[in-house]
């Protein structure tokens, strides 16, 4: 497809405090784009704009918050007259056996990764109709492929693939493009933060190669920004992503009988799996539950 040059093209990312969302924001400020900067934290958010190369701002809002998100999205078509491109790459994460998860930490997941797209679709189409513009859904490698111990993860990253497909359909007559970007471990703060448990970073050494390695974040935004630049339907951070399409039919019977294995392999050491929200990201949006200034 041909690339559509980002000089002078307006790019909302949100979570762009830190890893992909961050570094995304870079690079496209970089290529010319002019960039709008989303997520929770505005201290960071400032430091990020300071370090881009064009005009930028940041706005300190929740993606789960409509009416904030649809101001957001006001205030941006205020600042720079239209929105070509908008990222919603906000996401938190947390593991462990379901049936001994945190209620709310699990259902955050749900409503940070799946329901907070949504609004932040809801917010911005309008503006990206009048531009015939370019909407880039992150999912994830737990799109395709359920995990045991990621329950609410691959619920929301399968929740945001569907959505975002069939919204596709939805928008395309109306000159918008939907992309959904799938990445595999990348070295982020949210997998450097699970790691941190000791028996979510085995279970993940033993999954099959390739999908047991972390993936260096630079090359994985550069496929993203490149998937931008064609305003691709599918956009894979890692090279063998895409070949997981063909083969995703089978993978949920063959999970469901490896990680059984796995499970009991695992069953003694299971009481002591962190089970909140992992990483900074996750620390800042629970410090935003609990009514803390970040």
């Amino acid at each position: 497809m041909t690339k559509v040059s980002l000089e002078g093209q307006v790019a909302v990312v949100t979570g762009a405090a830190r890893g992909v969302g961050e570094l995304l924001a870079r690079k496209l400020s970089a290529r010319g784009a002019k960039v709008a900067l989303v997520g929770l934290e505005p201290d960071a958010l400032k430091q990020v704009a300071d370090r881009l190369h064009g005009e930028s701002g940041f706005w300190h809002a929740d993606v789960t918050d409509h009416e904030a998100m649809a101001q957001v999205a006001a205030e941006v078509k205020e600042r720079f007259g239209k929105v070509d491109i908008v990222v919603a790459n906000a996401g938190v994460a947390n593991g462990g056996p379901f049936v001994e998860s945190d209620p709310a930490a699990w259902r955050r997941v749900i409503e940070v990764n799946l329901i907070g797209s949504a609004v932040t679709a809801r917010a911005f189409l309008p503006v990206l109709m009048e531009s015939r513009g370019y909407l880039l859904q992150i999912a994830s490698l737990a799109a395709i492929t359920p995990a045991p111990m990621m329950t609410a993860y691959c619920a929301s990253k399968s929740g945001v693939e569907a959505y975002a497909h069939s919204l596709r359909a939805e928008v395309g007559h109306k000159g918008v493009r939907v992309g959904v970007g799938y990445l595999s471990w990348t070295d982020t703060d949210m997998v450097r933060g699970a790691d941190q448990d000791e028996v979510m970073r085995e279970l993940r050494q033993r999954l099959p190669w390739p999908s047991n390695k972390t993936y260096p974040l630079g090359p994985a935004v550069d496929r993203i920004v490149a998937g931008i630049e064609r305003r691709s339907s599918h956009v894979y951070a890692q090279w063998w992503l895409r070949g997981m399409q063909g083969v995703r039919g089978y993978l949920p019977g063959l999970i469901g009988a490896v990680g059984q294995r796995e499970m009991r392999r695992f069953e003694p050491r299971l009481k002591g799996v962190s089970t909140g929200l992992v990483g900074a990201g996750g620390a800042a949006d629970e410090q935003r539950q609990q009514g803390i200034s970040p």
